[in-house]
């Protein structure tokens, strides 16, 4: 299977072969870490990034709900090419601005439990299904894996972001 190319940094950052057991310990140890940021501090632009830890916290959710969507259909066998998703066109028609950091933070929490549910309940053979997305071949595993790294890539930005206050 060929690696998703735009995508590697995420399979890169995921070596976990055990897809359900890396997303709930991340849900455990990792995802906490964006609690630490205050609601004053999740509207803040820190440039050279263009987005809000607000609305980073909202792509995450969305970003995840793609992923998983595409693991199920792979997994239960639809090999129908799905097309990619723009990230940026999905941020114009967010109200992520208008929701609290808390709110986003229990979303993102409860996205998560689904996506923990879907990995744990799939039979062993299921992982090695694959399909076709964003114009690349994919296995169920991988897209797994690119939730636990979409994740840690988002956690090292917040880490260059907030370093150096102390925050995370």
């Amino acid at each position: 299977m060929t690696d998703p190319a735009p995508f590697q940094r995420y399979l890169d950052l995921a070596s976990e072969e055990d897809c359900a057991t890396a997303l709930q310990i991340q849900l455990e140890q990792e995802l906490p870490k964006f609690q630490l940021v205050s609601e004053d501090q999740s509207v803040i632009v820190h440039p050279p990034y263009q987005w809000t830890i607000k609305e980073v916290v909202g792509h995450m959710s969305d970003t995840e709900r793609v992923f998983a969507y595409r693991a199920l259909r792979f997994a239960r066998g639809d090999t129908t090419p799905l097309p990619g998703f723009d990230q940026d066109a999905y941020m114009l028609t967010a109200n992520f601005k208008d929701r609290t950091y808390e709110d986003l933070l229990r979303e993102l929490t409860l996205v998560r439990q689904a996506t923990i549910e879907l990995f744990r309940t799939l039979p062993a053979e299921a992982f090695d299904r694959e399909g076709t997305a964003s114009g690349y071949q994919w296995s169920v595993r991988n897209l797994g894996r690119c939730c636990v790294g979409h994740v840690r890539h988002h956690l090292e930005i917040l880490q260059r972001r907030l370093g150096s206050s102390g925050m995370v």
